[in-house]
């Protein structure tokens, strides 16, 4: 059994985490009886009596009895998200009151995709049944609302990432194609053979990929930023990586197979002291804390809609000024240009610049929703949950047998990657999936960073603010019946 530290120690300060204090005061207002007295686990749950349990059933309940229910049980009474209760929200998402093989379902895959909340998609719905129609030169009234819809959806981006302008916002498919779209039409017209770019060893394939594309077409030098044992950059040794010719530094703000996160502001402060640009990778930041571009230092910043719970298909890119003036056109067609004649073509100012053809409307209506969704609840407060969520989780997984948490960095979002003893990661998620728990096993698309760690792959549970302690429990003992 692997020991593990609280992901909250005195050097959280400098990612703006809830203090440790804080973060034991939180815990105690939302299940004080685990501050009083010894529980098992469901113990306290509401709704669960473990003598109707079935001989071999490790969950403690038999499957006949939770199909019976057709409202998700893992409710967490008094426990409240800001000014909503846990309950109150679950029921603001349908999904949550799936049963999966006789199970309750307990969604711990958010970080591959979050659920949708019911707003979300009755916004969508509306969108279709109200406003549908494409968006600019439009001389009728769908076409009005459906313009007044996108571009109020490009506000609401702007100002929940805390960009300066809805002009810095460019909707793309996603954070991939974001990443693409900066390599591209970005980094790559103001590079030359032998410019360097800075890397990190945490990067999900997608900010890996699109730079060694350029990397190899133009001649340019990858570096790598290394980490410590605990999955934290190790700022020192990503210091020592610059040298005059580096051109650009991209990171994750938060590790997807780790949940590391990472010292965003510094890095750029260091980036930009050398005079490079930096794109930071959000896309496992967005729902989990509060962003500020421009106090991240961030000249680049990219997620997705569907990590957000928006809609697939919809993310956006936000762009300095500088750096959106400056760049190439990504794409070529409608939308994009403000005069074609067979001689020339002269492109509109950013963002149209970079949104040729028809965008996701639909979806950047439903990702402006979402955006009103978690902004009620303030992402203050989600934070504040998940990270207490997130310390009972790390204390009831380091204590399981032949379980080994990987990914223990002070500074921590709502992922808890793992690998058990003697078992095989697809073979673990499978028996979790037999108990309703969705969770992901693989190599989650980062495989350098796992490499490093010795593994092909982990189980990799991931919180968001709809999760509760009942669920981290039922995780916990089928994982202790293994």
């Amino acid at each position: 059994m692997t020991t593990v530290s609280s992901p909250y120690d005195s050097s959280v300060a400098q990612y703006g985490l809830p203090s440790e204090d804080r973060l034991t005061e939180l815990a105690q207002s939302f299940f004080p009886e685990l501050y009083g007295r010894s529980v098992t686990p469901l113990e306290s749950s509401a709704g669960y009596s473990p003598k109707l349990a079935q001989v071999g059933d490790p969950i403690g309940e038999s499957r006949t009895i939770v199909a019976s229910r057709q409202t998700a049980p893992q409710t967490a009474t008094g426990v409240s998200v800001g000014a909503r209760s846990l309950d109150s929200i679950r029921a603001d998402f349908p999904i949550l009151s799936e049963t999966i093989n006789g199970y309750p379902l307990v969604w711990l895959d958010n970080a591959a995709t979050t659920q949708r909340p019911t707003a979300v998609t009755e916004r969508v719905k509306y969108y279709y049944e109200h406003e549908n129609s494409n968006v600019h030169r439009g001389a009728h009234t769908l076409a009005a609302r459906s313009t007044d819809a996108y571009e109020d959806a490009r506000k609401k981006v702007a100002g929940f990432i805390g960009a300066p302008s809805t002009k810095n916002i460019v909707f793309t498919r996603g954070t991939t194609e974001a990443i693409n779209l900066a390599a591209q039409a970005i980094a790559k017209p103001h590079l030359k053979a032998g410019d360097e770019i800075i890397l990190t060893l945490l990067e999900h394939h997608a900010n890996i990929v699109p730079w060694q594309m350029i990397a190899q077409e133009l001649g340019l030098i990858l570096r790598v930023a290394p980490i410590d044992s605990t999955g934290q950059i190790i700022i020192s040794e990503y210091e020592r990586l610059f040298t005059p010719r580096t051109r650009f530094v991209a990171t994750a703000h938060v590790a997807n197979a780790l949940g590391t996160i990472a010292p965003v502001a510094e890095m750029a402060r260091i980036a930009h002291a050398h005079g490079a640009k930096i794109l930071v990778d959000g896309a496992q930041s967005v729902s989990h804390m509060p962003v500020n571009v421009q106090e991240l230092g961030a000249d680049i910043f990219v997620f997705s809609g569907h990590k957000v719970f928006a809609p697939f298909g919809i993310g956006a890119l936000y762009g300095t000024d500088e750096i959106l003036e400056a760049a190439a056109p990504y794409q070529g067609g409608g939308n994009m240009i403000a005069d074609v004649s067979f001689e020339k073509t002269i492109y509109q100012k950013a963002p149209a610049k970079f949104e040729a053809g028809t965008g996701s409307i639909a979806d950047a209506v439903g990702l402006g929703a979402a955006i009103d969704y978690v902004s009620a609840i303030g992402m203050a407060n989600i934070a504040s949950w998940e990270h207490s969520l997130l310390d009972y989780a790390t204390r009831e997984l380091s204590q399981i047998r032949g379980l080994h948490l990987i990914g223990t960095a002070a500074a921590k979002a709502s992922v808890l990657s793992f690998v058990l003893d003697g078992h095989e990661t697809v073979a673990v998620g499978e028996r979790l999936n037999d108990y309703g728990i969705a969770v992901r096993a693989g190599h989650h698309c980062a495989q350098p960073v796992l490499r490093s760690f010795g593994l092909e792959g982990t189980v990799r549970p991931s919180l968001a603010f709809y999760n509760t302690i009942d669920e981290v429990d039922r995780l916990v003992k089928i994982l202790r019946s293994f």
